[in-house]
Formats: C-alpha cells, sequence, structure tokens
C-alpha cells in the first residue's frame, strides 16, 4: 500500500494527518520570502509529531472511500504498512516517503524527520513558483571604466593625448550612462518584484483569516489544534491544552469542570480567534509530557502547547 500517496493528498486539506499507532503529520502557513535574489512563494511547511498517534479516522475513511474497501480491512491494511515502517526504522535505516520527507531513528530512539521542500501544499500558491533575480551591475561597470584608463598609453605628444583623453572622457561617459541606465532599470525591476511580493502576502493572509472565519465550531466540543512552538529567548512553558473554544462562555465552563475534577486549569492567551483551556502548565517537558499521557485516555482531545513567551 502506497500509504504515503494519500497522506499527500490529504495535506493539501487538512493541517493533521494521523497514521494510527505511528504519529501524525502537521502543515503550518509559511509566508513568502526573498532568500540570496530568489522569491520563494507562500507555502505550508510539514512537520511530525511521534506523540499524536490516536486514530481519529480521517486517513482510514480516505482510503476506504478511494479505494471502496470496508473500514476495517482498511485499517488492517494500514496497520501492517505501520508495522513496515517501524521495522524499517528498527534496522537503523532511512524511510523514504514521498513528496513528504525523510524519517529515521537518532540515537536515543526517537523519529527525526526532514521534510522535502519540492512539494507546496498551501493550494492558495497553485502555480506560483520561485525564480531568481539577477544582481546589479553597477559597481563591475565602474572597474571596467578604471581599468580602461589604466590601459590607456601614455607616450602621446600633448595634442594627442589630449586628443585621446577626449575620447577616453566620452567614452567614460558613455559607460557611466549605460551603467545608471541598468540600474534604474534593475531598481524599477525590484520594485515591482517587491510589490508584487506584498500583494502575494496580504492575499495569503486574508484566505488565512478568511479560513479561520468560515470554520465551523460547536459550543461545547473543543477543537484540536497541532503543537505549535513559539521562538523566543524566555524560558519554555509547557501547556497540557483540554480544548479551544472560539465562544469564551464555554472556555469559562471548561475552566469550571476541569476545576471540579480536582485540576488547577489556566487560560492560555486566545490564537486565531480561539479561547484555549490547559489542564495546567509546566516548566519541565517530561512532566508535561507524562501529564498529558496520563489524560489522554480520560481526554484524547488533548495536546501539548510549547510556549517561550
Amino acid at each position: 500500500m502506497q500509504l504515503e500517496h494519500y497522506i499527500s493528498e490529504l495535506l493539501y486539506r487538512y493541517s493533521c494527518v494521523t497514521v494510527p499507532e505511528f504519529g501524525s503529520f502537521l502543515t503550518q502557513y509559511r509566508s513568502a520570502q526573498i532568500r540570496d535574489h530568489a522569491f520563494f512563494p507562500p507555502s505550508k511547511a510539514v512537520s511530525f509529531n511521534a506523540q499524536l498517534v490516536s486514530n481519529d479516522g480521517l486517513l482510514i475513511r480516505h482510503i476506504a472511500e478511494t479505494e471502496d474497501t470496508s473500514y476495517e480491512k482498511t485499517l488492517i491494511r494500514v496497520k501492517k504498512a505501520v508495522l513496515s515502517w517501524k521495522d524499517t526504522l528498527q534496522q537503523d535505516e532511512k524511510l523514504t516517503l514521498k513528496n513528504i520527507g525523510l524519517l529515521w531513528l537518532n540515537k536515543e530512539g526517537s523519529i527525526q524527520f526532514q521534510p522535502f521542500s519540492e512539494k507546496n501544499y498551501l493550494t492558495d500558491s497553485f502555480g506560483m513558483g520561485s525564480f531568481n533575480s539577477p544582481e546589479i551591475t553597477r559597481e563591475i561597470m565602474k572597474e571596467e571604466v578604471v581599468m580602461l584608463e589604466e590601459r590607456t598609453p601614455l607616450l602621446f605628444t600633448p595634442e594627442r593625448r589630449a586628443r585621446k583623453r577626449s575620447y577616453l572622457k566620452y567614452a567614460a561617459i558613455l559607460l557611466l550612462s549605460l551603467s545608471i541606465g541598468a540600474v534604474g532599470y534593475q531598481s524599477l525591476r525590484m520594485e515591482q518584484q517587491k510589490q508584487q511580493l506584498q500583494i502575494a502576502e496580504q492575499e495569503a493572509q486574508q484566505q488565512l483569516q478568511k479560513t479561520i472565519q468560515q470554520a465551523t465550531f460547536f459550543d461545547t466540543t473543543p477543537v484540536d489544534l497541532p503543537s505549535i512552538t513559539l521562538k523566543a529567548t524566555k524560558k519554555p512553558l509547557y501547556y497540557v491544552v483540554a480544548g479551544a473554544f472560539r465562544i469564551e462562555e464555554n472556555a469559562e465552563k471548561k475552566m469550571e469542570e476541569l476545576a471540579a475534577k480536582g485540576y488547577k486549569p489556566e487560560r492560555i492567551a486566545t490564537q486565531y480567534g480561539l479561547h484555549q483551556v490547559a489542564f495546567g502548565s509546566y516548566t519541565n517537558s517530561r512532566d508535561a509530557i507524562n501529564f498529558l499521557n496520563k489524560v489522554k485516555p480520560e481526554a484524547p482531545e488533548a495536546w501539548l502547547l510549547i510556549s517561550k513567551n
């Protein structure tokens, strides 16, 4: 079974695709970039989380509907494919998933993941490719003028030397004019590219906001979000999130429910317009993971948020 083919299809439409008993592939929006005179359009960055292994039914249902088979038979075939993947990793071999990335085990036995950059899973960037912009050659032209002056013969009569210098003067003016024209053209082209980049980023941000506003949220059911790592210089906090709610009243009800069960719930800063509620926070990643595994049977929708704010 080409399991990676079905995973790749779902990554275009969903931000989290879980392979039961193996892990989850996550996508996160990445804005357009300019690096080394090259433009890269907006895209989705793919990552892997080996702790999200609970079967949400998304992948199994998609395969069953595509191949017109039963859910149970499809689940058995997926489990066999996962066992084959694990055997490959246990033999210290790298597992290549076409259009997704490369997986292998480190010395501690943890799965490492390196995504492939050839495939862009952001549908809004369909048809947009990267391109290079040539460097401005202004300094090179100035150096050519200097070299031309240095190579000019000096053994002339005063009259002839004056005439040669006159020709050299006109040649230098011509070269400088061409240089200024080339610089102006390149500056205009770079300005146009910058404007196109800004328009592309604005459209991508508008589409992202539109997607969030059109999402459907239930009154009491929390929204399952992938783990997010926020970069900063402060000591990180690890939150075991119980749910994220569009309506703040539902978040307050969740706080009261957790408190009644003996937990010490916390409210987290609002993200994407959602009010997040956590079982609690930890300064040690191992304690947070142990607690997450402990509450998973009771709250399978719980997930880990790493914050460095």
